[in-house]
């Protein structure tokens, strides 16, 4: 069992190229006892994104707080504070802020993907 604040849990700044202004925090997977899965909280800043990319597993999002713009395969959709989204492996993506708030999502990928 495992119940914590993602306030305590660590921030990550991602340093992978095409990202801008993007932290993630892990909040449960395997170290928490979720064998094979793992959902994480994205906070993208102001004017920040995403890198644009493809891999092989699925996303599973949702759209926690501020505004932006999902790109997927080639088309730009906005997204608000309730929307989910399933993006199948093999599928270009990128989360993009366009606003002037924090821009906050949770991802669930299978383990392979935390990287």
């Amino acid at each position: 069992m495992f119940l914590d604040s993602a306030k305590n849990i660590k921030e990550i700044h991602v340093n992978a190229p095409g990202a801008l202004n993007v932290i993630k925090q892990t909040l449960v997977g395997p170290d928490q006892g979720w064998a094979g899965w793992v959902m994480r909280l994205f906070t993208v800043a102001p004017e920040g994104h995403t890198p644009r990319h493809s891999h092989s597993w699925p996303h599973i999002n949702y759209i926690v707080s501020g505004e932006g713009i999902m790109y997927l395969d080639g088309q730009e959709h906005p997204v608000e504070p309730g929307y989910t989204a399933y993006i199948p492996g093999g599928t270009e993506h990128q989360f993009i802020n366009r606003g002037h708030q924090d821009f906050v999502l949770i991802c669930i990928v299978p383990e392979e993907g935390d990287v």
